[in-house]
């Protein structure tokens, strides 16, 4: 999953081949949920559906080829946006904060898949690649994956979708989001031939919503529908175990007020493949098809639920190993000493590296260690495409060649297409900006809602630190670092790393803009009315 819910089944494979892991036992008979008690009142029920890395170029091009009539129907009986802004950096864990939350990471805290917090000296990794996670270990990556992203790391002060529906009395449910805090109690079973090598506890203790299905680690639907959530079925953290789950409470009348699906497997497909990828969409589209006729037809879906389809973020295509399309980091920094992957944070270590793909954080350790200089080892390289950093109020933005410089800050008389303030000096050319200032407008180009996103995951944790993206084409990469030469990557903010496809059936409401973040307060809204109804 961006190095995500693929990637998370990657760890759990190597656990399970490990020498001296144990054959999987029966999880543990921990008290489940009765799904009865989630079904929410009597009118109409809102889905969301997040699939992993869809774009709407795919959409476009399947429904042209006659490749996908679930996604030609819901386009032509809803609404249907392919410009809705994800979070930054583009991966998973900030991404799904964002829309749960309805924050940037500045509010949230979730700064992307992996981090360096200062305060801990440690980097946080929630499950990148086999290599890097081996390096790290399984214990601590599992740990901040399971225990820590909901339990300490999201901010507790920023409510989720799932606390605000349980303190107006509605009820919601989660299949396999990895954002998931919520008010009531829930068990996560740790499988013994991962409990053992990897030191966890056997039983975890969460929050979430009403229904927290999160494949063979919790599965309340267990004796009730096979939903094949053993090994061999990447322990139901599959796109079958998410449309199974839904359309087993679809058929049962048990559907919450508001139901979260994530579908992760498409996300893996166009990493291997690239965003050309065909056969992925064509079977999220067969998939969605009989989600939609559990209802009894198509239509039928339509007018007993609200169902909003989206991407999370998109996917540019990576060169092919002929072209170098791998920025090495710790090449570019040979000048310092740069921590490896594993090694704990010591008074010699000079740089921290926390690459997201295309974007990548670089952290100084508290150091007297002037940003401009790190800047300036990694100005020379081409394939780099912004550098920026904070400073005395300010954000500052280069590109990769350092010939302009422009800084920033909020407040201000210029406003951009979401009403929020700026200052700008310097060569608004660096971030792609259109300014008028005449009228005060800024327009944005390649970088959307760049302002805000880009000071957003400058600010969404403590520490001196760089924001590094790499240009279409080329992504960022630790000693260890999973990389997809010939494939796909995101992380960065450019438009095709960042822009996503909404769809919206059953209703004509629509969000009061095109982000992810405007989407917490549209389902809100949806459902309050749905409750008034």
């Amino acid at each position: 999953m961006r190095t995500k819910m693929s990637r998370l089944i990657v760890l759990l494979c190597i656990l399970a081949i490990a020498p001296g892991c144990q054959k999987p036992e029966q999880k543990a008979k921990e008290e489940r949920i009765q799904l009865q008690s989630i079904q929410g009142t009597g009118s109409k029920k809102v889905i969301y559906l997040m699939i992993d890395s869809l774009m709407a170029q795919a959409i476009d091009r399947g429904i042209e080829r006659n490749e996908l009539p679930a996604f030609q129907f819901l386009v032509e009986h809803g609404q249907y946006y392919k410009n809705m802004v994800s979070s930054f950096p583009t991966m998973s864990v900030t991404i799904d904060s964002s829309l749960l939350t309805g924050t940037y990471p500045d509010e949230h805290r979730i700064p992307g898949l992996i981090w360096y917090s200062a305060s801990e000296k440690k980097v946080i990794n929630y499950g990148t690649g086999p290599m890097e996670v081996v390096k790290h270990g399984i214990n601590p990556v599992l740990t901040d994956l399971l225990l820590d992203l909901n339990g300490s790391h999201l901010n507790s002060q920023v409510p989720t979708i799932y606390e605000e529906l349980a303190r107006r009395g509605q009820t919601a449910g989660s299949i396999n989001g990895l954002i998931f805090r919520g008010t009531k109690k829930h068990t996560l079973s740790i499988p013994a031939w991962i409990q053992r090598p990897a030191s966890l506890p056997r039983q975890i203790e969460v929050t979430g919503p009403d229904l927290l299905a999160l494949g063979a680690f919790s599965n309340p639907f267990e004796g009730k529908a096979d939903l094949r959530d053993g090994i061999t079925r990447r322990l139901g953290l599959n796109n079958a175990y998410s449309v199974e789950a839904a359309r087993y409470l679809i058929s049962n009348n048990q559907l919450p007020d508001f139901l979260f699906v994530y579908l992760p497997d498409l996300d893996q497909k166009l990493h291997k493949n690239g965003p050309g990828e065909r056969r992925g969409v064509q079977q999220v589209d067969r998939q969605l098809r009989s989600l939609l006729e559990e209802f009894g037809s198509m239509e039928d879906a339509l007018r007993q639920a609200v169902f909003v389809i989206a991407g999370d973020s998109g996917m540019t295509s990576i060169l092919p190993a002929r072209d170098n399309p791998v920025i090495e980091l710790p090449s570019l920094l040979a000048g310092y000493n740069v921590l490896r992957p594993g090694e704990a944070v010591s008074d010699e270590t000079d740089l921290i590296l926390a690459v997201n793909e295309t974007m990548a954080y670089i952290y100084t350790n508290g150091k007297d260690k002037p940003l401009r200089k790190v800047v300036e080892a990694l100005s020379g390289d081409p394939r780099i495409d912004i550098i920026a950093w904070k400073e005395t109020g300010w954000v500052h933005a280069v590109p990769g060649n350092k010939r302009q410089e422009m800084r920033y800050r909020a407040d201000g008389p210029l406003l951009d297409a979401y009403g929020q303030a700026w200052t700008i000096e310097g060569d608004a050319k660096v971030m792609d900006l259109q300014i008028d200032s005449a009228a005060k407008k800024i327009g944005y180009g390649q970088y959307p809602d760049g302002l805000r996103r880009l000071s957003a995951a400058l600010h969404s944790h403590e520490g001196d630190f760089l924001v590094v993206t790499a240009k279409p084409g080329y992504e960022l990469a630790d000693r260890s670092s999973p990389t997809h030469k010939g494939g796909g990557g995101h992380g960065s903010m450019r438009s095709e790393e960042s822009l996503v496809p909404l769809i919206i059936c059953g209703t004509d409401r629509k969000p009061e803009h095109l982000r992810i973040i405007d989407l917490k307060p549209f389902l809100l809204e949806l459902l309050a009315r749905q409750e008034e109804s």
